[in-house]
């Protein structure tokens, strides 16, 4: 049996408590995962003039699925943003619950959209139609009736990779270059330095 119980939620009108904006100031805000959409769940409290800078990194789970069959960027972030941005009221809680749905094939049994997140999914189907990235995020936030706006850090997907210097006993240093993977150890830092930058995807991922 499903979750979602009741009426058909509507869309708010306007002036409706939880749907109408607060007057606030222009505010930007960067970051991705949780921790911008717990920033972001407060801040639309405050202000309607809000846009969400996302990063566009992410190459695990469903967005690292999306990214390498389809050559799109990594849609999860963006889908937290984005659910984070609705509204508390019938429609926008709804909402977020669909963006925020994981499918499970039940019984055990293995499914093709196991662990995909529907928002992920409608975001890629926008993309596709669309054919422009900002302009799918834009439909879908009409769509959620988002308080602000979600653009994507580059319209490119981004790998973070590391320079490693290695200081090495009478013989100056050693540096290595490395790319960012799930479950790599970091670094001993009493033993290393460097610093770390985005560059663009190699083209067979994209």
């Amino acid at each position: 049996m499903g979750v979602l119980t009741g009426p058909l939620p509507l869309v708010p009108p306007k002036g409706t408590p939880g749907s109408q904006p607060a007057k606030g100031p222009s505010v930007v805000a960067l970051g991705g995962g949780h921790g911008l959409s717990a920033s972001l769940s407060a801040l639309r409290l405050l202000t309607s003039e809000l846009t969400a800078i996302v990063t566009v990194a992410d190459d695990g789970g469903s967005s690292g699925r999306l990214r390498e069959e389809y050559g799109v960027l990594p849609p999860g972030d963006l889908r937290m943003a984005l659910s984070a941005l609705c509204d508390d009221t019938d429609w926008g809680r709804t909402w977020r619950d669909v963006m925020q749905h994981r499918f499970k094939t039940p019984s055990g049994r293995q499914g093709s959209l196991d662990d995909h997140a529907m928002g992920n999914l409608l975001i890629v189907t926008l993309w596709e139609l669309l054919g422009d990235a900002v302009a799918g995020l834009k439909w879908a936030g009409a769509l959620l009736g988002a308080r602000g706006q979600v653009l994507p850090m580059s319209t490119q997907p981004l790998n973070i990779e590391g320079d490693v210097r290695v200081p090495l006993p009478g013989a100056g240093t050693s540096s290595r270059s490395s790319k960012a993977r799930p479950s790599a150890p970091l670094p001993d830092r009493s033993k290393t330095s460097g610093s770390f930058r985005k560059t663009h995807a190699p083209a067979s991922k994209r």
